[in-house]
Formats: C-alpha cells, sequence, structure tokens
C-alpha cells in the first residue's frame, strides 16, 4: 500500500502565525497612535508661532497687540489678523471644541497658548513659558486664570509671549 502525504500546513500552525501577526500588528498601532499625538503637537507649536509673527507684524502696523478678552479667547484675533496678517486662524488637527488654543493680552503684551497632547518636556514645552499668573510682569509670566480650559501655562499647555 502506498502512504498519501499531504503538503501544507496544520491548523496549529497557521493559528500560530495569526497570532503573531496579530501580536506585531497591535505593537505597530500604539507607537503609529504616539507618534500622531506627537504630531499633532508640533502642528499646535507651528500654529502658536505662525500667530506670533502675525501679531507682530500687527504690532508694527498698528502700535499695538490686538484687543483681548477676559476669557482670552482665540477667534477674537480673526478680525485683527485675518486677512491681512495670515490667512486664517489656526485651527486644532483634531478640530477639539471648545478650542484648545488662547490668546491674552495686557499691558501691551501678548500670550498665545494651545494644550498639548502630550507632557514630554524634551519636546516644545522644553523652551515655553511655565506658571503663567501675571501678564502685567516684565517679562510677563502668563496667562490670566480667567481661561478655564488653560489653567495657566502649566506643562502641558504650551506658552508662548512676549
Amino acid at each position: 500500500m502506498k502512504k498519501l502525504y499531504r503538503k501544507g500546513f496544520t491548523l496549529i500552525e497557521l493559528l500560530v502565525v495569526i497570532a503573531i501577526i496579530g501580536i506585531l500588528a497591535a505593537i505597530v498601532l500604539v507607537s503609529l497612535n504616539t507618534a500622531r499625538s506627537k504630531a499633532r503637537d508640533t502642528r499646535r507649536a507651528a500654529d502658536l508661532n505662525q500667530v506670533q509673527l502675525a501679531l507682530e507684524m500687527y504690532y508694527d502696523s498698528n502700535g499695538s497687540y490686538p484687543a483681548g478678552n477676559a476669557a482670552c479667547d482665540w477667534t477674537q484675533l480673526t478680525a485683527a489678523i485675518v486677512p491681512t496678517y495670515m490667512p486664517a486662524l489656526p485651527l486644532d488637527p483634531q478640530n477639539v471644541s471648545p478650542s484648545i488654543y488662547h490668546y491674552c493680552v495686557g499691558n501691551n503684551r501678548y500670550i498665545v497658548g494651545a494644550l498639548l497632547e502630550n507632557n514630554n518636556q524634551s519636546g516644545p514645552l522644553g523652551g515655553d513659558l511655565d506658571a503663567c499668573t501675571n501678564l502685567g510682569a516684565t517679562p510677563p509670566t502668563g496667562c490670566t486664570a480667567a481661561s478655564p480650559s488653560l489653567a495657566g501655562c502649566a506643562d502641558p499647555v504650551l506658552c508662548f509671549g512676549i
């Protein structure tokens, strides 16, 4: 009698390979999400830098910064700097509402801020203004407490200003 040999993989072998592929895919997705959040934070920092440039151009033309309000509302900048100094006011990469961007002004000084997803001191948070409570200080130490979603410039809030 002749023995028949079948070519192929057993069910156990296939299940092991599928499990290994699933574990590797999960690891890749987790690291991809971290990279995406860092990319959004980098975009927020770049947005703040662009607004700073527009504010400085506004100051050069008008001798003061655009008026603000107690809530440090970001959208108040629209009438002042759009479209003359920048084409549009930046929006958050995740379209979070209310806006995580803030603009505070006082004593001819300003602070722009954004709430970041990562509290990484080696990233953009390493060189920002922290623990801001007094816009009247020289140099200013930050945003007003009237902005509950900003809650000052303590990390993970990124703040720039003069």
